[in-house]
């Protein structure tokens, strides 16, 4: 396993490039499988979850390169065939090849997904949806089997009990080659998905109302890619690195951002007192010497992201009095609370989502362990922040989803080393 070594005590300042979108990415990847042409992206995200991407679509025989953020797939000579479960139970929107195989050979046999460790995360409105398709789904020895090859996928009117953002893509992508039209209620309105149909569409597909809770989607029978997809910026490395410089910066600009993607999380720092200038594709974070708190409650987009629940954390230890977060989407994602009282933060869950933050204007460098992807980011913060060296085990974890750590934190004035990985074949 990776190890992060950070020695602390340095500010940041310059400037950092957020990358593309991960949240998209891995979504993306598989939703090539559904063209008949190959597929060309840009601005890809270098992280471990697409190396692992990659080796589920080699398993099918569908090559792929990827190299300085350039991926390109090329799925014209796909066949069905057993996905590795390995890289299938490192990462959990694995699970959205269900939804890309189903829609291109009306079946898909899937090991049960794996991936970050935050509670119960069930898969019942994907099948839901599946079902309603005129899919049948099975399930034995933790493998999913979902069969439409008997009458083939139909469009139907589907009413997604909850907000969910991998069951809104995965019926997207079973239903975009389906016959007639589907129509989602209650879907998902995330950039992400906007991302995904805005793909889907530039090759073919008719998809209306992403970015609405109202998705219809009128089947065609092929996709054929001709452009070179660019994926969105990555709305939640960006809100980590503006956590960073609000914590421990002398001034960072943030580029390659989208604003509009980010209303709920820069509003909670401008409560906070953190002096932001934010332009049309950049944000520039002032250094904050005062800080106040506040009261936080993650929702589904345009809310405030839950994903950003942890990485929000270290800046609200420098804050004074105490901050209250209410974590509504997944209340287990409290495994960065002991690491960061291992620091010395002053952080507790005396209730499931709950988590009270109080000042700690000292934290202090120890051994920690990075749970899953954005705990990890929180503790990446939070050693950058603290007096003495801080080691990060485990730190595949924020490998995953985060584009180049080492090199953007470098480049910002932070001492910080990667172990245990190689980079270069990591980071092509």
């Amino acid at each position: 396993m990776a190890k992060i070594i950070v020695r602390g005590g340095k500010r940041l300042h310059g400037e950092v490039t957020i990358g593309g979108a991960k949240n998209s990415t891995v979504a993306l990847i598989p939703a090539a499988i559904l063209a008949d042409t190959p597929v060309k992206f840009d601005t890809v995200p270098q992280i471990l979850d697409v190396k692992n991407l990659q080796l589920i679509l080699k398993a099918m025989n569908v090559d792929s390169s990827f190299e300085n953020g350039n991926l390109d797939i090329d799925p014209t000579h796909i066949t069905e065939s057993d996905l590795p479960s390995g890289a299938i139970k490192s990462l959990r929107a694995s699970y959205y090849f269900m939804g890309a195989l189903l829609g291109r050979f009306s079946r898909a046999t899937v090991t049960f997904p794996g991936g970050d460790n935050l509670g119960k995360r069930p898969i019942d409105q994907h099948i839901k949806g599946f079902e309603a398709l005129g899919a049948k789904v099975t399930e034995s020895d933790d493998i999913i089997h979902i069969d439409a090859t008997e009458h083939g996928l139909i469009g139907a009117r589907i009413a997604l009990d909850t907000v969910s953002v991998g069951a809104t893509i995965n019926i997207i992508l079973a239903a975009v080659r389906a016959k007639g039209q589907t129509i989602i209620e209650n879907a998902a309105r995330e950039p992400e998905i906007i991302d995904i149909v805005t793909f889907l569409n530039n090759m073919g597909a008719n998809i209306r109302g992403a970015g609405t809770d109202t998705i219809r989607i009128s089947g065609v029978p092929s996709l054929k890619a001709s452009n070179t997809h660019t994926v969105i910026p990555d709305r939640i490395e960006a809100g980590t690195y503006m956590s960073m410089a609000a914590a421990f910066g002398n001034g960072v600009a943030i580029k390659n951002v989208i604003p509009e993607h980010l209303e709920s999380y820069t509003s909670k720092l401008i409560e906070m007192g953190v002096n932001l200038d934010i332009g049309e594709d950049v944000i520039y974070v002032y250094r904050s010497d005062t800080l106040n708190s506040v009261n936080i409650k993650t929702m589904p987009y345009p809310g405030f992201a839950t994903d950003l629940q942890q990485p929000i954390t270290p800046l609200l230890l420098m804050a004074n009095g105490e901050s209250l977060i209410t974590d509504t989407i997944y209340p287990k994602r409290v495994k960065h609370i002991a690491e960061l009282r291992r620091m010395g933060g002053d952080i507790a869950s005396d209730k499931p989502g709950k988590i009270k933050i109080s000042h700690s204007p000292r934290l202090i460098g120890t051994d920690v362990e990075a749970a899953e992807i954005r705990a990890g980011a929180a503790l990446v913060i939070a050693a950058i922040m603290a007096e003495g060296v801080t080691v990060i085990n485990d730190a595949d974890h924020i490998l995953r989803g985060y584009d180049r750590i080492q090199k953007k934190l470098t480049g910002l004035g932070a001492d910080i080393s990667i172990e245990g990985i190689d980079l270069i074949n990591l980071m092509p």
